[in-house]
């Protein structure tokens, strides 16, 4: 791993796991974190995590939202974080869908559970492949819980957001893979944390 990292990689899902789950977030007052979740990131950050979002973006290929507006609400979600003292090490969206307008309209190994966004996180923040084995990914989806797998990135599922719904129907190799279930961000970087 690149010395300037002490720990591995969090990987964050955005909607339902950091912020509140509105559906399509359209308007930036819709954006509200969820509670403790600033702390939570500002506690990873002082640990030497790199934080990372990695969230689809389906309503800009469902023509609900601009690319622009996709950046600012990027923006938003960092003023956020900053005024609580806390930081995104990256953040990477992916506006493609197969049913979407052109010319989104397409598969894109960015969508999760593809791991694209987590291959260009690790190139940017230095870091190799292999070093994203004992990563995690947090998030309230499946996909989300998926994404990654290939890897050997730890999925932990969040109640918050679709997270109940999806605590019914977990994957198949869940456990296997280390996976583990937390009422919500919070209680998923605490426990990270407190493995040292």
């Amino acid at each position: 791993m690149s010395t300037r990292w002490r720990r591995a990689p969090i990987f964050l899902d955005r909607d339902g796991t950091l912020i509140e789950e509105v559906g399509y977030l359209q308007r930036l007052e819709q954006m509200r974190l969820l509670p403790g979740a600033a702390g939570a990131v500002r506690a990873a950050n002082e640990a030497g995590h790199p934080v990372v979002v990695v969230t689809n973006q389906s309503a800009v290929a469902r023509g609900l939202i601009s690319e622009d507006f996709a950046q600012e609400s990027a923006a938003h979600l960092s003023a956020l974080l900053a005024s609580a003292g806390a930081h995104l090490d990256g953040y990477y969206y992916c506006p493609y869908h197969p049913q979407g307008r052109a010319p989104y309209d397409r598969e894109h190994p960015d969508r999760k559970p593809g791991h694209g966004m987590l291959a260009r996180a690790a190139q940017e923040l230095n870091l190799s492949l292999e070093h994203l084995q004992g990563a995690w990914m947090i998030g309230d989806k499946r996909s989300d819980l998926e994404t990654g797998a290939d890897l050997g990135v730890i999925p932990m599922l969040v109640r918050t957001g679709y997270g109940r719904e999806t605590e019914a129907d977990l994957p198949p190799d869940f456990e296997q893979r280390g996976g583990r279930v937390f009422d919500d961000m919070v209680a998923a970087i605490a426990w990270i944390l407190g493995r040292g």
